[in-house]
């Protein structure tokens, strides 16, 4: 059995996949690296990822699928993942090598002592074009470091250190058991896949290792802002997709509980303010609709929700909420990495 699976959602990725590739191979025969060709038409991915696979045939494998969006590319991944732990890395994506053995090391010592975390969390870092200073995000003030632990030692994190799917190692055979399956034909997605199985995760280990290195900078990039408030309903269909996962299977640990629910909160104010930035009466409409959404579901969790200091912000009446603070605004800016 592998000791790490790697997910790599290709389309139309040809001209930035082979650094991904490379990154992950470092890893040699204690890896597998899944290249998921998501039904790329304009480029050579599918011919890459099968030249690959050619190379290094006991490590990649590349699969082919009709064109189902990234979350079809990562559950695919999954299911062809033999690994003990499952990793995702965007195909404009990569890995630094230094932390990788780092942790590929610290893996093996878990299988080794036959004590496996549900997941590792490893720093991730912005790779913005045109940046001097590199942003990392980081945990050490939040999470022990280098030791295993539980949500009732997790401490308080800030605004802009939340878990993403960029800093998360999960053991494959927990999101299989969980029966994780990400949406169709559906941006966004990376929040579902780091946020519902966070009931079922007990034991956690964290290493202040820079280890993802997210890069940000083309036009087409799904964290693009003007690319965001244009598939801004797909946004809020994920947003929604969280609020019932979270009520349908509440966690019974506190700490996590309370971790959701503001995980929850910073979704809907994300999703809120690039509803107010959009400048559309249309969309106002639906941010009235998505916090209406939330306080008939569940009344408790729309006031946790709601009665914010950013939460108050979002939902001034009528066009006083087109003014947007400058401070809310900063704040999203933060979360989604264009600052």
């Amino acid at each position: 059995m592998k000791l790490l699976s790697f997910a790599i959602p290709c389309y139309n990725s040809a001209a930035y996949m082979e650094k991904c590739i490379k990154s992950c191979l470092a890893g040699g025969d204690d890896v597998e690296i899944i290249i998921v060709d998501d039904g790329s038409t304009k480029d050579d991915t599918l011919k890459i990822a099968k030249e690959y696979e050619a190379k290094y045939p006991n490590i990649v494998k590349a699969v082919h699928q009709e064109n189902g969006g990234h979350g079809q590319a990562v559950n695919t991944g999954l299911a062809n993942a033999t690994g003990m732990f499952f990793k995702v890395v965007d195909s404009d994506d990569w890995v630094d090598v230094k932390s990788y053995k780092k942790i590929l090391t610290k893996l093996k010592s878990f299988v080794e002592e036959d004590d496996l975390p549900d997941m590792l969390i490893a720093n991730y870092v912005y790779e913005k074009v045109g940046a001097k200073r590199k942003k990392v995000i980081h945990y050490e003030n939040a999470l022990p470091v280098d030791r295993m632990f539980g949500w009732n030692e997790m401490g308080h994190f800030k605004v802009d250190q939340y878990i993403l799917m960029h800093s998360v190692i999960y053991r494959t055979q927990l999101i299989k058991e969980f029966g994780l399956k990400l949406p169709e034909h559906t941006f966004y997605v990376d929040n579902i896949f780091v946020f519902e199985p966070l009931p079922v995760v007990q034991k956690m280990y964290y290493m202040n290792v820079n280890f993802y290195r997210y890069f940000i900078g083309r036009e087409d990039q799904s964290v693009n802002e003007t690319v965001m408030i244009s598939r801004i309903d797909q946004q809020l269909r994920v947003t929604r997709r969280l609020i019932d996962s979270y009520l349908g299977n509440k966690p019974v640990n506190e700490r996590c509980r309370k971790y959701m629910v503001t995980y929850l909160r910073i979704m809907m104010e994300v999703s809120s303010i690039f509803l107010i930035i959009s400048g559309t009466d249309e969309n106002l409409v639906k941010k009235k609709e998505l916090w209406k959404y939330v306080k008939d579901s569940d009344s408790k969790l729309y006031k946790e929700l709601r009665y914010s200091i950013l939460g108050n912000t979002v939902n001034l009446p009528g066009k006083v909420g087109r003014g947007i603070s400058k401070t809310g605004y900063k704040v999203m800016n933060k979360l989604i990495g264009f600052n």
